[in-house]
């Protein structure tokens, strides 16, 4: 039996950063010490915080309880009236926004300052894409495929921003790109699709159409990792999402000779390690 583990599996700089920050603050940081949203959309890194001390904090209304302590944005990054009322509220501060995504929050706010009409590819339920939009200075919209690109109203005498949530699928992407450019002259694209990103997405979709099962290991709630799910599905029918190693029932595939294995961006490497073992002792 063949298994074969993508190079680019496992925590992407932006969330390593994110979560090495967090133990760094709980060595030297003020406390009480408190994450805005889980750290990553990995349940597992996200309770073994918990135990030692670290405190979730979904929304506004609980932010605004907080009278002391160190209050961390994860990677994914927040609006920037989220992030001015944690500085009001006389918090510690520690920003560990990924820096890509930084990127986007600089381009949309000047976009709107030069009165650009912003469009953002994305899942507008996301805490990355509703960040974004909290920093655009002017009017901005989210699609999240053809139809919804569609179905937008663009201002006639206004330029066009595009960009792109980080983990976004870069192939729709294009496809969006090419759709806008049909409809309009005045855009500005701006791939804003990680590069990393990019890479995990390509290298899934090539071992899946090379092998006879894909797993793919990520967190349930983790973006990135249901378009690696989809991605390899759409070229191996045998796909299988796999949250942790308990999810992992070995039976339906004792027939399959060549096993890929890819994961996202949040998942820790001792998880995808547990995999690739369990799945080298039993094929």
């Amino acid at each position: 039996m063949k298994v074969t583990v993508a190079r680019s599996a496992g925590f992407c700089f932006g969330v390593r950063r994110a979560v090495e920050q967090v133990y760094h603050q709980l060595e030297e940081g003020e406390k009480p010490v408190y994450t805005y949203g889980p750290i990553i959309h990995n349940d597992q890194v996200v309770r073994e915080l918990e135990a030692r001390g670290v405190t979730v904090i979904r929304s506004e209304d609980e932010l605004e309880s907080l009278t002391h302590g160190t209050v961390i944005i994860r990677s994914h990054g927040v609006s920037r009236r989220t992030q001015e009322k944690m500085e009001a509220a006389g918090l510690s501060v520690v920003d560990a926004t990924c820096p890509f995504v930084k990127k986007i929050h600089r381009i949309v706010e000047q976009a709107g300052k030069e009165g650009q009409f912003v469009i953002i590819a994305g899942d507008r339920n996301h805490p990355e894409v509703q960040g974004i939009c909290g920093w655009a200075s002017g009017d901005a919209a989210v699609v999240e495929d053809a139809e919804d690109l569609g179905k937008l109203e663009l201002p006639e005498e206004r330029e066009i921003c595009f960009v792109a949530q980080t983990t976004f699928n870069y192939n729709k992407f294009e496809e969006l790109v090419e759709i806008l450019s049909k409809k309009r002259y005045d855009i500005h694209v701006i791939n804003t699709v990680c590069n990393a990103t990019e890479e995990r997405q390509s290298e899934a979709a090539q071992i899946a159409s090379q092998v006879d099962v894909m797993l793919v290991i990520g967190g349930r709630h983790s973006s990135n990792t249901q378009k690696l799910f989809e991605i390899c599905r759409n070229r191996c029918k045998n796909t299988y999402f796999v949250e942790t190693l308990d999810d992992l029932d070995i039976k339906p595939f004792q027939s399959f000779r060549h096993v890929g294995i890819t994961a996202g961006a949040s998942t820790p490497k001792k998880i995808i390690e547990e995999v690739q073992k369990h799945v080298g002792i039993k094929f």
